[in-house]
């Protein structure tokens, strides 16, 4: 069986959480207020999470599909188990739709959109069948050189001067009213509720005890990160541009302007993109694969690969027609997150105190 270290976890964890939100900057609806309202998306993603990783000390050795059969029982868990898996294939398919909307209409406009998502899912394939320690390698070759891009990007926007700080001003301007809305559901569910998807990898790390601080370092890092973009989006556009702009944090790179030499490094912001994008999109389906597998009771899950791609590809290509119509979609599905990503776990949480409770009762009574 394929390890990964506790290392290794955390940056994958860390690169799946950035996914698309590097570039659409989510908490955008808050206006100026939408650093505060990813911070609060943090801390309550965060307690999210951590009901996550109750659920997996609860039931250790297990993966997310055996949760709830060993909970709920073969005739209520397996069907919820299922429902699961088609779930993490859809948000693969609205990832994949996500590059679809950015890259013809930035740098290769004119290009199919099909050669774009087949080349890209070329190389997602090529890591699915290479497995989880080669993608946790790359991900330790990657992340270094996002995170070195993220901060050469912070640097040389305030060499540009073009940020004003009473752009932020007046915090909590328009009350309390946006920042929410932004927060529930959206915020939560995205990058946080969808970390659930590494209860898939959690039984796989070497050291499981280090998965919870591995787990929350990450996510605070990214909330942090993530708020920072947000905030700098706010200093440089004002609340006006950034809260109609489809692609606020893309937009961020191409007004880097230093000594009209460094200018127009819109490849800056597509490279990183690609890079998270890849990664959310392949733990995605390498946790739909995985968990497919276990529940046709199959020996090798590189037989589910190719199909799988197919069905995601297919649905990167054909969820939406258009980026305004992705995102309408987006908003209109935003509370079908609620169930996978908070009612059954807390459902689950539910079950699995009691059931656990009164084993210790009646092992108490035998002994």
């Amino acid at each position: 069986m394929e390890r990964i270290s506790i290392i290794q976890l955390f940056m994958l964890t860390l690169i799946f959480q950035i996914g698309t939100s590097v570039i659409f900057g989510f908490a955008s609806v808050a206006g100026s207020d939408a650093w505060l309202s990813t911070l609060i998306s943090t801390g309550i993603g965060t307690c999210l999470i951590i009901m996550f990783l109750i659920l997996m000390r609860l039931q250790p050795g297990l993966t997310l599909v055996e949760w709830f059969p060993a909970q709920f029982g073969q005739w209520l868990g397996t069907p919820i188990a299922w429902f699961y898996m088609l779930h993490f294939l859809y948000n693969s398919g609205r990832t994949l739709g996500d590059i679809k909307d950015l890259i013809p209409t930035t740098i290769l406009p004119g290009t199919p959109s099909w050669i774009i998502l087949g080349i890209f899912m070329i190389a997602i394939t090529y890591a699915l069948y290479s497995g989880i320690e080669v993608i946790a390698r790359l991900a330790e070759l990657i992340l270094p050189v996002i995170l070195v891009l993220f901060f050469l990007e912070i640097i040389l926007i305030f060499a540009s001067d073009i940020t004003d700080i009473k752009n932020l001003q007046p915090v909590l301007g328009a009350g309390w009213g946006r920042i929410w809305k932004s927060v529930w559901p959206s915020g939560i569910q995205q990058s946080f509720g969808e970390t659930l998807e590494f209860a898939m990898i959690w039984t796989l790390v070497i050291n499981p005890k280090r998965i919870m601080k591995s787990t929350l370092l990450a996510t605070v890092s990214y909330g942090i990160l993530l708020s920072i973009f947000d905030a700098l989006a706010v200093l440089t556009f004002g609340e006006g541009t950034f809260s109609t702009s489809v692609y606020p944090l893309y937009r961020l790179v191409k007004v880097i302007s230093v000594a009209d030499f460094l200018e127009n490094l819109d490849a800056l912001g597509i490279l990183y993109f690609m890079g998270t994008a890849f990664f959310k999109v392949t733990i995605q389906m390498y946790g739909a694969i995985r968990g497919i597998q276990q529940l046709l009771y199959l020996r090798d899950s590189r037989v589910l690969v190719l199909p799988t791609a197919a069905i995601v590809l297919y649905l990167g290509m054909n969820i939406s027609r258009s980026t305004s119509e992705h995102w309408s979609s987006n908003k209109s599905l935003g509370n079908l997150g609620l169930l996978p990503f908070i009612v059954f776990p807390i459902l689950l949480l539910i079950v699995a105190c009691i059931r656990k409770q009164l084993s210790i009762t009646q092992m108490k009574k035998s002994g």
